[in-house]
């Protein structure tokens, strides 16, 4: 009862993003129903436009934001409606959240729009916030589901 006990502070300047879940050889799935959807090829796509490198590249920089109370990054949980470039390189992004009390309502759609103008190509970004329809689990994609433990 007489001892004193020590406190340690550690400062940080960021931190990185949360681990991701990662199936191991050791587990075993009696099915694996995502094999022939994972192993089918895209068709290759020019630079801009729907399913272009652009519109790829804008998705992989929104694959970057993760939801902070869930570790799943917001594209995989759903929350990104619609990616659209143009020609001259403008994206608009239309996504919503998983509340519209969701803490970060304020400050996600400006990290949105920063790391959608972060992409080398993008002239201009604008992020249209809506509530219809309303997001839900079902819009999750299988891999997020899948680093749930929801699948």
């Amino acid at each position: 009862m007489g001892e004193e006990k020590k406190i340690e502070v550690e400062e940080v300047d960021g931190v990185g993003a949360p681990p991701r879940a990662r199936v191991t050889p050791e587990f075993e799935r009696k099915r694996d129903y995502l094999a022939g959807f994972l192993a089918e090829k895209k068709p290759e796509s020019e630079m801009g436009g729907a399913g272009g490198e652009l519109q790829e590249a804008v998705i992989e920089a929104l694959k970057s934001i993760y939801d902070p109370e869930i570790p799943v990054d917001i594209y995989e949980l759903g929350l990104i409606y619609d990616v659209a470039i143009s020609e001259d390189g403008d994206a608009v992004v239309t996504m919503t959240l998983t509340t519209p009390h969701c803490p970060v309502a304020e400050s996600m759609p400006g990290e949105v729009e920063l790391r959608v103008l972060s992409v080398p190509g993008i002239r201009d970004a604008e992020v249209k916030l809506v509530w219809d329809p309303p997001w839900d689990p079902s819009k999750m994609s299988d891999e997020a589901r899948l680093e749930l433990g929801m699948l």
